[in-house]
């Protein structure tokens, strides 16, 4: 009798898992170079050496692609849609709430980690993308007045809020950190309302 023939490896990629991760990875790095809205699906795809077809099986849409890169447990654009129906000069006060009824909320931990992971990683663009082109993308035309300053009063509106993030719930600057959220509302909403609907250069 002859031996048995070794089992040839057959040079598949790795497991489900595997596969997932390496289009997470790839994702997050197109992510954080080009923006949301000019990395494409096809594009993970190829660099992850996948089909394209493959990304939407796990992931869905683009957007759900971008969240679990980030890693973030919530879809901001949900949290953000109510505010888009409130009446303009009332924004201020109900995107800062809507935005800490996330990190008030059991999704905290998540939402932090997410944050740390992406400045230790050097890739202060990745938050931008979530903020800019995510989170604040469908406020942007319902204040561009006069037009062309739409993206300018989100990017302030941005800032005001990665500031406050930031020094609240990552560095945990106190008292900022224990300052009831009802007076931390008070204090920002006007400068947020400011940024949306005051005077700016355009």
């Amino acid at each position: 009798m002859t031996a048995p023939r070794a089992r040839t490896r057959s040079g598949r990629r790795p497991g489900n898992q595997d596969t997932r991760s390496r289009i997470l990875a790839v994702a997050r790095k197109l992510f954080a170079q080009n923006g949301f809205d000019k990395t494409s699906v096809r594009a993970v795809a190829l660099s992850a050496g996948v089909d394209a077809a493959l990304v939407h099986h796990y992931f869905g849409t683009k957007r759900q692609l971008f969240l679990d890169s980030v890693d973030i447990p919530v879809d901001p654009t949900q949290v953000i849609a109510p505010v888009l129906d409130i009446p303009t000069d009332e924004v201020g006060r109900h995107l800062a709430e809507a935005v800490f009824s996330v990190w008030e909320s059991p999704h905290r931990p998540a939402v932090v980690a997410a944050f740390r992971s992406a400045m230790a990683g050097n890739e202060p663009t990745l938050i931008r993308t979530f903020l800019v082109e995510v989170v604040f993308r469908d406020l942007g035309p319902r204040v561009d007045e006069p037009p062309g300053t739409g993206i300018l009063r989100m990017q302030l509106v941005a800032s005001q809020m990665v500031g406050i993030l930031v020094t609240r719930y990552i560095l945990e600057f106190e008292p900022l950190a224990s300052l009831p959220i009802e007076d931390l509302v008070d204090v920002i909403a006007p400068t947020l309302q400011r940024y949306l609907t005051g005077p700016v250069p355009g």
